[in-house]
């Protein structure tokens, strides 16, 4: 049995599938209390499903792109088994993670999008750079940034764990704590070589709204 917190059909904010409709499967908890977080909601609220159950209810959705996340869906090891009988039956998956869980025995077919926190997240000790030995090319990392600190020390793991040579890099402003402009403006000054993004879906409703 899997805890999950919602199970909701939107159009994915973030990663290089943004704008595309997606089904979310949120699960709950999360071992990380980041200093700002916009899913808190998730940490101990959920309904118990098993996997074929949580399978029949995408299904409704006729909707080929499946995202699960949290909270932190590695936290509950039935995760994994979800991902592959998803892939098994011909959905597109992505994983939202903290980056603080293995991800190597996760089924190769799943596109992974880690995060890796910055210091202003209160969360940086967690991060587990060991995965970075793990990503695919198909897979993403990616900073939410909301100081300068934070981006500097962001440009630094780019090069320290060559991540450009392994995987897309995603960089995006701490929501409502960072400005766009000045994060691209960084970006362009130092002509890294990552993709800035939005979280598109703060942008097209409330920044609060819940099964978005």
């Amino acid at each position: 049995m899997l805890k999950v917190n919602e199970i909701f059909y939107s159009i994915q904010g973030e990663s290089s599938k943004a704008g595309l409709p997606c089904v979310f499967v949120r699960l709950t908890y999360c071992n990380l209390r980041c200093t700002y977080c916009d899913t808190e909601y998730a940490f101990y609220e959920g309904k118990d499903y098993s996997v074929d159950e949580i399978i029949e209810e995408v299904k409704k959705y006729n909707c080929k792109l499946i995202e699960v996340t949290g909270g932190e869906p590695l936290v509950q090891n039935e995760s994994k088994e979800l991902m592959k009988q998803l892939c098994d039956k011909g959905f597109e998956v992505l994983l939202e993670t903290a980056g603080n869980m293995p991800i190597e025995d996760i089924d190769k077919r799943v596109k992974i999008i880690m995060d890796l926190k910055c210091h202003s997240r209160g969360m940086m000790k967690k991060n587990l750079y060991e995965n970075t030995d793990h990503l695919k090319k198909t897979d993403e990392v990616k900073f939410v940034i909301g100081t300068r600190e934070d981006y500097e020390w962001s440009r630094d793991i780019l090069g320290k764990y060559n991540l450009n040579k392994k995987c897309i890099v995603l960089f995006s402003c701490v929501f409502d704590k960072l400005e766009p402009l000045t994060l691209v403006s960084w970006i362009l000054e130092d002509k890294l070589d990552v993709r800035y993004q939005l979280q598109m879906h703060k942008y097209i409703w409330h920044p609060e709204t819940k099964g978005v």
